[in-house]
């Protein structure tokens, strides 16, 4: 599903920028991403992936703490 996602968000910012040569078209597709993005439903899943993407990064803090500890061990001292 990720990859979908993605390749779809793909093509549409390489159509986004493709469409710069064309002037008149390019102008229709700012004007409909500046409305969407003043929308409350981009609002929401702007809202939505950045608590996901808190949350992995979370997830992963913790990871690397659990593989490396946390600091709390004494350190060892080689002779």
């Amino acid at each position: 599903m990720r990859f979908r996602a993605g390749l779809v968000i793909g093509a549409g910012v390489g159509y986004y920028l493709g469409a710069m040569a064309g002037r008149e078209r390019y102008e229709q597709l700012s004007s409909f991403l500046r409305q969407a993005r003043g929308s409350e439903a981009f609002e929401t899943v702007e809202k939505k992936a950045r608590a996901v993407l808190d949350l992995g990064m979370e997830r992963a803090r913790d990871a690397v703490e659990s593989k490396i500890g946390n600091g709390s061990e004494p350190d060892l001292v080689l002779n």
